[in-house]
């Protein structure tokens, strides 16, 4: 109940503020079991990804968004909560096949799980390698696999941007289901696990446009932050004779 309150309380200002728009609705099925599988470009995928749908998305997402102090914390436990995120650790290893549990059980209930292949959000707004973890969800849950990608997201509101920018367009494309009934039984194989979310991953490219970068996002956050930091300390100061 709480997820349609919010929605039905944020839809028309979002609709107002911020004319978005949407492709491929009637791709995902009305009922049943659903993978959406999609880009991450920014907080504001939060907002519009699931803007267009008539079923509830439940979304996996980090722990952290539950976990914090003061009144930053308990809006951010109200929002995602409200927006039907589950927390998960992930910190991999045994948490990471403890999320995998938890996607799998809210599949087997019938509901649409909304998954980021990348695993954080992009630091530059490219598409990043796809971490393994959605192909074995939908190889054992057998679901139909819909890309799920956003568009225009990432200039609306980049990662440590506050308010987003007016004027920009948001907008989201549904794929066509993608079919992997041909490796079923096969979740157990590394190499297929790479070529089913690989192909997730190419899929959601050209529905998004990105250029694709064969690394995963989290790396390249180090590295940027690594270069960032190293440019800083290169620079001579400016007091100096």
């Amino acid at each position: 109940m709480f997820y349609w309150v919010v929605k039905a309380i944020l839809a028309p200002f979002l609709h107002l503020g911020f004319r978005p728009w949407a492709e491929g609705v009637d791709n995902v099925p009305k009922e049943g079991p659903v993978i959406l599988a999609g880009n991450h470009l920014s907080f504001a995928d939060h907002f519009f990804g699931a803007l267009f749908l008539p079923r509830k998305v439940i979304s996996l997402g980090k722990a952290e968004y539950f976990t914090g102090r003061g009144v930053k914390g308990l809006l951010s436990r109200i929002f995602f909560t409200g927006v039907g995120t589950v927390p998960i650790d992930r910190s991999g290893g045994k948490a990471s096949e403890a999320a995998l549990r938890t996607g799998l059980k809210v599949l087997r209930q019938g509901h649409v799980l909304g998954i980021y292949p990348e695993g954080t959000r992009s630091p530059d707004g490219r598409l990043y390698k796809g971490k393994t973890g959605v192909a074995r969800l939908a190889l054992e849950s057998r679901a139909p696999v819909i890309p799920w990608a956003m568009v225009n997201t990432f200039e609306m509101m980049p990662p440590g941007r506050i308010f987003p920018k007016l004027g920009i367009r948001p907008g989201v494309r549904f794929g066509k289901p993608l079919d992997f009934s041909r490796y079923y039984g096969m979740e157990e194989d590394r190499l297929v696990l790479r070529a089913v979310t690989d192909e997730i991953v190419y899929a959601l490219m050209e529905l998004s446009g990105q250029e694709y970068v064969d690394k995963y996002a989290a790396s390249a956050k180090i590295e940027m932050i690594r270069s960032a930091r190293e440019a800083k300390a290169a620079k001579p100061d400016a007091t100096e004779d």
